[in-house]
């Protein structure tokens, strides 16, 4: 696990429209969903509301890795790749209710631990 660079914290929160979550099954087959309700948690975690997911709880569930993709308001683009975990409780699931919509259920939080982030094909971290 790594933490994010000041510039990729600036840049996270010069971020237009929801980002682009994708997730692999244990099929291989990938999964891409927009989501919008999303917060970075720390330094070294992402986390994503599941409000109303199926293939991609099942692919959370599964294990493995998971990419995140948002554009900045400068259309600047960034790509973070971590490792999955999903909490019915705990510190993540208290934090996602905190500022998940009261009009989503929030049924779990996943949290998504940096190991790498990409800006386009420039690997920065």
């Amino acid at each position: 696990m790594k933490k994010l660079q000041e510039n990729i914290i600036k840049e996270w929160n010069n971020k237009k429209g929801p980002v682009v979550f994708t997730t692999v099954g244990k099929n291989g087959v990938p999964n891409a969903i927009y989501a919008s309700c999303v917060s970075l948690f720390d330094r070294r975690t992402i986390l994503i509301a599941d409000n109303y997911f199926d293939k991609t709880k099942r692919n959370i569930l599964s294990g493995g890795m998971a990419s995140v993709l948002f554009i900045t308001e400068e259309d600047k683009s960034y790509q973070i790749k971590g490792t999955l975990s999903y909490h019915k409780s705990g510190p993540f699931f208290d934090d996602m209710k905190e500022w998940n919509p009261p009009e989503h259920p929030g049924r779990g939080a996943v949290s998504i631990e940096v190991d790498e982030v990409y800006s386009g094909s420039e690997k920065i971290l």
